[in-house]
């Protein structure tokens, strides 16, 4: 049995977190850069899953992700055609670039946005 104390880095839940932040799981990036192209509602619904987990790590996440959720509606056959390929393409090379996320810095300013209605 091997005890590492202070290991440089910690593979938790899919993410590698460290000192300088928190970032994908390299084998997480290489799925989805592997996924293979959805012939079915149920694959793509797999892949939407599978990405929204990660969605923390990708900029505007919600309008990159638009396109393909359209695909889902109850009452249109599903056809993955040229339209939605692209911005399934596009949008698993977006995993490629992710960022590190760092950890909070209280020196740092704050800021806190609420939503709210009556």
């Amino acid at each position: 049995m091997i005890c590492l104390l202070k290991p440089p880095s910690v593979e938790y839940l899919g993410y590698v977190v460290s000192s300088e932040g928190l970032k994908m799981d390299s084998s997480k990036v290489w799925q989805i850069l592997n996924w293979p192209q959805p012939r079915t509602i149920k694959a793509l619904q797999s892949f939407i899953g599978f990405a929204n987990f990660y969605r923390r790590f990708i900029k505007n996440y919600s309008k990159k992700i638009t396109s393909l959720p359209s695909l889902l509606k109850k009452d249109s056959p599903f056809i993955f055609n040229e339209d939605a390929l692209s911005p399934f393409q596009i949008f698993k090379e977006a995993y490629t670039t992710t960022p590190i996320l760092t950890h909070f810095n209280p020196s740092l300013p704050t800021i806190v946005e609420t939503d709210s209605s009556d």
